[in-house]
């Protein structure tokens, strides 16, 4: 199994940015797609960002495109969400999760493994 630790979260103003994190405790081989969902209470959870770690091609939602980057450091075995230009509706829990392709990227049923989410706070 693969496990995934997810830091970075915080509260900022509308406006600010963060950059997010996840760590894989063991190396994540190359085949693999990265991904970040995020939940808000009482919404569906909703898929962010994907990266397949073989080229680093990447895959947005259209809610966040243009604001949000996903990328990754090999050598650290880790992903990373820089969110910029954050909204109030940004607000979730956001999580990690790991895959191996190829996916349906926006299905969270596809990802087979899992962090515990990071708190994700934007205020006006």
């Amino acid at each position: 199994p693969v496990e995934l630790a997810e830091s970075g979260g915080g509260s900022v103003k509308a406006g600010g940015f963060l950059r997010l994190s996840c760590s894989a405790r063991e190396y994540v081989d190359r085949w693999m797609y990265m991904a970040w969902f995020r939940r808000d209470s009482g919404k569906e959870r909703e898929a962010v960002a994907c990266i397949y770690r073989a080229n680093s091609e990447s895959y947005y939602a259209d809610s966040v495109k243009g604001r949000f980057f996903i990328f990754q450091d090999i050598a650290k075995n880790t992903v990373y969400l820089q969110m910029n230009s954050l909204k109030p509706e940004d607000t979730a829990i956001y999580y990690c999760a790991a895959s191996r392709g190829p996916v349906l990227w926006r299905q969270a049923t596809e990802f087979s493994y899992w962090g515990q989410g990071t708190q994700v706070t934007v205020s006006l």
